[in-house]
Formats: C-alpha cells, structure tokens, sequence
C-alpha cells in the first residue's frame, strides 16, 4: 500500500515526529497514522497541519499537546493547526503502521468495498490478529473506538478490533 497523500515534512522534524503516538493505539506514530499534512520550521517556530481521522475525534487535541510537548523538549515551540479537508483516509497509514497495528492486534483496514461486505457479514476476509484465519465475523460494527469494530475468529475463538476503512 501507498500513500495516497504526499505530506509536505521537514526531515530535521522527523525524529521529533516519530517520538509522538496516537493515545488510542500508542504502537503507531503520527506519521504512521497519516494524520500530519505539513511540519516545516519557520523562523524558529514549527508549524504543523494535522488532520483528524474523523471529525471530532477526541485523540486530536491529545496528540496536539503531545506535538507541543516534544517540540517544547527539544527547545521549540509548535504552532498546531487542525485542517479538514481533504478528509483523512485510512489509505494514509504507512505500510509500516498497517503492520504494527495487526502486531498489536488491531486488523488493518481493508479496501472500501471488501470493508463493507466484511461489516455486513457477507464475507468472511477479516483475518484474526491472533491465529491468521479468515473464518471471522462481525461481533458489532463498534468496537472500543468509533473507529474500530468488534471481530471475532470461529477457528481460536479470540475477539479482536478490526479498523473501519474510511475514505
């Protein structure tokens, strides 16, 4: 998977980048998620335009004090900017963090139509984090977080969160 978007990143601010995590799924960071559009240091001030993955999602105003906070350590200030559109895509997670989330047990999103069919129950293509197989249903099309459902797999049993495509 490629990204769909090209964010425009200043690469002396990636390893300060890297250090912040999404509070709901902390194995990922921002730029893992996709959610940082622009980070460019101007006249000593870092300006950011993040993206929230969808409209009033709590983590947002988490993770903007978050930014704050590890620019602050490294002795600079952020200037956090929310934008909206375009929309965030769950296609704008890294190849990278599509694999850290199914290591922490969180199903990656799938394709928009196969994401639908596997939320209606028509097809079984959601593969279980724990043991790899595809014989999965849809326990509720909300899991722990708006953004995820609850799966669980017919062959080990174990219930799992899958995250909803968004596009």
């Amino acid at each position: 998977m490629t990204l769909v978007h090209e964010p425009n990143i200043d690469q002396s601010l990636i390893p300060i980048l890297e250090k912040v995590s999404d509070p709901e799924i902390p194995v990922l960071t921002v730029l893992d998620l996709g959610v940082i559009r622009e980070a460019k240091l101007s006249d000593g001030l870092v300006e950011i335009k993040l993206t929230p993955t969808y409209s009033g999602c709590p983590a947002m105003d988490v993770i903007g004090d978050d930014l704050r906070k590890a620019f602050a350590d490294e002795g600079m200030v952020a200037k956090i900017e929310l934008v909206l559109a375009p929309a965030w895509s769950t296609d704008w997670i890294s190849e990278s963090g599509r694999n850290k989330m199914e290591a922490y047990g969180i199903a990656p999103p799938l394709s928009a139509s196969a994401d639908k069919e596997a939320l209606l129950g028509k097809k079984k293509i959601v593969k279980c984090t724990l043991c790899g197989s595809t014989n999965t249903h849809v326990v509720s099309q909300f899991g722990s977080t708006a953004c995820k459902a609850l799966f669980k797999c017919d062959d080990c049993l174990e219930p799992f969160d899958y995250f909803k495509c968004l596009k």
